[in-house]
């Protein structure tokens, strides 16, 4: 049956329907494009999805719509493959083995290949309704599609209830996140005034109706359409003395509906939308055709709405009313017919909705079958929070007598483990170890030391493993994997003495078989850190190597991924042996390509060969293994890795669009969650801005990464202080925005915690956490005016040491500017800043190497020693590339005559800034006048 339509105006939201088509064709660099519209309900976003998509269907787009289920975290990715299947297409979980090899991103992936394929070409609009009550898969499935890793020309439009969002709500957090990105925008839909809401009540009740009714219908509203519009029908038939409440107002144009009619609205406020005709035959004692006249009566009178796939309410409102008015038996009993009509139902039950019926009805221990069913299906589609959600309820509705009670405590402890809820994971793990069958205390002590590792709580998670170690009942498996496990964590404590002891412990006890494989390649990398920190890196290497070698015999492709990453990590990170570790990550991710895992370990693998590759210089090669890993689509963490590091070559090219898109993807990522990716995303974000010339932008990042984290990680910290640091330097030099005192004390405050931390650190990690000391040192004497060319150059020669051109390079420039402005040692200076000049055209590094060629001219030193060689690049189009787009627009002005004030006027800045720019220019073009800065623009135009 085909729905009413609405008879009523699209009143007060012509422009913003025009927005909103306009947001959602402005695809950006990334291939997406969203608009998230939130607002009470009743206050006309469905309208606005319904008449966007009808647009943009009629302008050539494919268009999929989906609608969250009102049922919690119960159907994972329930809209999307609702709006698939309307679509004709069925995405299955895919095989054992896919599901083993890829996990949850390989899900991600199908999906998107189906939304891709329904699109052949065209721009493809998704359409979520009530996204506020999305589950956990579906938000991650759209942080993915968003962060343009689905390849797809995609818009989303999705509607929010506002009043929802309270609290810890997830999609609370999101949206925030969302909001910042460039691409996305959320839309607070907003009551109607006055008198767009006098103008609605004249296109319902005509236009006779006096002022006085419409200012009443606006005050009861409250802008509200959906109750504007009620009231104003209610004006139009004449019925008065109504109610000022609209639950009155809705059970009184309930009575007036015919019997059979009622009780379909109660059938369907009590289902869970869409209720399929099929569903609602079987729940309702009526024939066919009262049934079909009682749903047309519910239609005419505007509560039901029909389309292809069921019966909805016009408002969710209505059920909201109704549930108050409905007897608690006559609850119970329409919930029962539904449980029993969907079991009666000839396929596969709808386990979610089964569920939430048989709980209704007062009878939860029938739902037991399908609430385990459920379990299974969401960890399928890798919905560990939902699965969770069930294995708890599941719980709950078996009795403590019950043998089948140990296994369900069983899964509901690893599934809170596997969603991050440890704490409930300990407390069910406490729950099972009290049941007189419940398994061994030392495989208990092992599954509890894991939970305690991953809630944070490393103290007790080592006591638990001790008491594995010291238990002679516990096997010498047991024993083996405890030690191996212990010694991991002891690493990442840095306690590595401690660390080597337990991995040798563990290499001792371990069998030799295939099923200790795991033990052995942790208890192996383990060893390997701690030697090659603490004595001997010849022999720590030789033991990790040792476990690439045990790993590749099992041909178990998890081992070998864990193997290789260990073995690239310690030789590109503590060792400093960049080039090697570069080569042992490529090797790595060829085998592991060849084994089925490319989107998984390969991926990481070739992430940590371009940061290798980053940190010596050879930024070309390291775009074509980040091109490399991009072909795999990879997701979550290992996407943000793989972004992050193309992000830094984005920046150090020079290339602001892409570096800007990279960002905008991690930040979509991070909104579902990734402390551990926030420093370096903010650490980005302001080197960009610095390059910018936006300094102030470069300082909220650093602050806010200060703010948003606390990490422990030194190095971490000397990265994004040092960056803090220099761009208040930079705004110093700069004149146009102030020194934030604050912030450079909260600055200093980081740097002496470094410097009191760094004599715990392991030698290697000492030697770079001292190599940022020294530049944050050297900074800080610029932003006190006194940049000294001395500890500019102990800088440099501590990252040359630290094999990394880049900061080294950066700090001969310093030294050299330093140098020239205290006028002494200019041979040292110049021969500083060529190598520096040299260093930055080797990498590509166009924006260093053009503040490299700003501060020469200045000093009239030429870059290159050839005879005839140039100061500064030639004349022309060249040239004008060092100006900033601002810099550009002032510059225009100039050679058209302008005055500073007519500037000023024409690009609505302070005269005094067009002054600062004015400056700027005459320095990057090294001319005097005006005259001669109207000649190079009009030479390059």
């Amino acid at each position: 049956m085909a729905s009413e339509g609405d008879d009523a105006p699209l009143v007060g939201r012509t422009g913003t329907l025009t927005s909103i088509q306009a947001d959602l064709a402005a695809i950006g660099p990334g291939g997406t494009a969203a608009v998230f519209v939130t607002g009470e309900s009743g206050v006309g976003k469905t309208r606005l999805l319904r008449e966007t998509a009808e647009a943009m269907r009629e302008a050539g787009a494919a268009v999929l719509y989906g609608a969250c289920l009102d049922i919690g975290d119960a159907s994972p990715l329930h809209p999307v493959l609702q709006a698939l299947r309307q679509a004709g297409a069925h995405p299955g979980p895919g095989s054992p083995d896919a599901a083993a090899s890829d996990g949850a991103g390989a899900l991600l992936e199908r999906v998107s290949h189906q939304l891709q394929t329904l699109a052949q070409g065209r721009q493809l609009l998704l359409v979520l309704d009530d996204l506020q009550w999305a589950d956990r898969s579906t938000r991650q499935l759209l942080l993915y599609l968003l962060a343009g890793l689905g390849e797809i020309n995609l818009s989303v439009l999705a509607a929010v209830r506002s009043e929802s969002l309270h609290g810890s709500h997830p999609l609370r957090r999101v949206l925030a996140e969302l909001r910042r990105l460039r691409s996305v925008r959320v839309l607070d839909l907003a009551p109607l005034d006055r008198e767009a809401t006098a103008e609605l009540v004249a296109a319902i009740a005509g236009n006779d109706v006096v002022s006085e009714d419409a200012d009443r219908v606006f005050k009861r509203s409250g802008g509200n359409p959906f109750v504007a519009e009620e009231l104003a029908r209610d004006l139009r038939d004449g019925r008065v003395e109504l109610s000022d409440t609209l639950r009155e107002i809705f059970l009184s144009r309930v009575d007036e509906l015919p019997p059979h009619a009622h009780e379909v609205v109660h059938a369907v406020a009590a289902g869970v939308e869409p209720v399929e005709h099929a569903l609602l035959a079987r729940v309702l004692p009526l024939g066919e055709t009262e049934l079909i006249e009682a749903i047309r009566a519910a239609v005419a009178h505007r509560f039901v709405t029909s389309a292809n796939d069921g019966y909805r309410l016009r408002h969710r409102v209505v059920a909201e009313v109704l549930e108050h008015e409905v007897l608690p038996a006559e609850h119970a009993a329409r919930h029962r017919r539904y449980a029993e009509a969907i079991e009666a139902a000839p396929g596969d039950n709808d386990h979610a909705r089964l569920v939430r019926h048989w709980q209704q009805a007062g009878e939860p221990v029938r739902a037991l079958p399908s609430v385990i069913a459920a379990a299974r299906a969401a960890e399928e589609l890798y919905g560990f929070t939902e699965a969770y959600r069930y294995w708890a309820l599941a719980l709950s509705l078996t009795p403590e007598d019950d043998s089948a009670r140990t296994a369900l405590l069983g899964y509901t402890a690893e599934s809170a483990h596997r969603c991050g809820e440890h704490q409930r994971a300990l407390t069910t793990l406490e729950q099972l170890a009290a049941r007189p069958d419940a398994p061994g205390e030392c495989q208990l002590h092992l599954r509890r030391a894991r939970y305690l590792a991953a809630a944070g709580r490393a103290a007790t998670a080592e006591t638990e493993y001790e008491l594995v170690l010291a238990a002679d009942e516990c096997t010498p498996r047991e024993k083996a994997t405890a030690a191996a496990n212990l010694a991991e964590l002891l690493v990442h404590l840095g306690r590595y003495a401690d660390a080597g002891d337990r991995a040798r412990e563990a290499l001792e006890l371990a069998d030799g078989t295939e099923d200790s494989t795991a033990d052995l390649v942790r208890a192996s990398a383990a060893l390997g850190f701690s030697l090659a920190f603490l004595q001997d890196p010849d022999a720590g290497l030789a033991i990790v190597r040792q476990a690439v070698e045990i790993a590749e015999r099992s041909g178990h492709p998890e081992d070998i991924g864990v193997a290789y990453q260990h073995l690239a990590e310690l030789l590109t990170n503590p060792l400093s042996s960049v080039e090697e570790g570069v080569l042992v990550a490529r090797r790595g991710a060829e085998k592991l390509a060849a084994i089925g895992q490319g989107r998984s370990y390969q991926t990481r693998l070739l992430a940590i060969a371009a940061n290798g590759l980053f940190r010596v210089g050879q930024w070309g090669e390291a775009r074509k293994v980040l091109d490399d890993a991009m072909r795999h689509r990879p997701s979550g963490a290992d996407a943000v890795d793989i972004l992050l590091a193309r992000c830094r070559l984005w920046v150090g090219f020079g290339d602001i669009e892409a570096a800007n898109r990279d960002l905008d993807a991690v930040a979509t990522i991070l909104a579902g969650g990734g402390a551990r990716h926030v420093l370096p995303m903010l650490t980005l974000r302001a080197g960009l801005a610095m390059w910018q010339g936006r300094h102030a932008d470069a300082r909220a990042a650093v602050q806010r990464g200060l703010t948003e984290t606390r990490s422990d990680d030194l190095v971490l910290l000397g990265v994004l202080a040092w960056h803090g640091l220099r761009a208040e330097a930079e705004a110093q030099a700069g004149g146009e925005v102030p020194v934030d005192p604050a912030a450079v004390r909260r600055l200093r405050s980081i740097v002496e915690r470094m410097a009191r931390g760094v004599g715990d650190a392991a030698p290697q990690v000492r030697a770079v956490v001292d190599a940022y000391l020294d530049l944050c040192t050297a900074e800080i004497s610029r932003i006190e005016q006194r940049s000294d060319p001395e500890l500019w150059a102990r800088s440099a020669s501590a990252w040359d040491r630290r094999g990394q051109p880049y900061p080294a390079a950066y700090s001969r420039l310093r030294q050299a500017e330093a140098s020239f402005a205290r006028r002494v040692r200019k041979a040292a200076a110049t021969m500083a800043i060529r190598e520096a000049y040299a260093t930055a055209q080797a990498m590509g590094a166009k924006p260093f190497a053009a503040e490299i060629v700003q501060i020469a001219g200045r000093a009239r030193v030429t870059l290159v020693e050839a005879p005839g060689s140039a100061v500064a690049p030639e004349r022309g189009t060249d040239e004008l590339s060092l100006l900033t787009e601002r810099e550009r627009e002032v510059l225009a002005a100039v050679a058209e005559g302008l005055t500073n004030r007519e500037i000023g006027q024409a690009l609505f800045i302070s005269e005094r800034t067009v002054g600062v720019h004015v400056g700027h220019i005459f320095d990057k073009l090294q001319v005097r006048t005006r005259v001669q800065a109207s000649r190079v623009y009009l030479g390059a135009a």
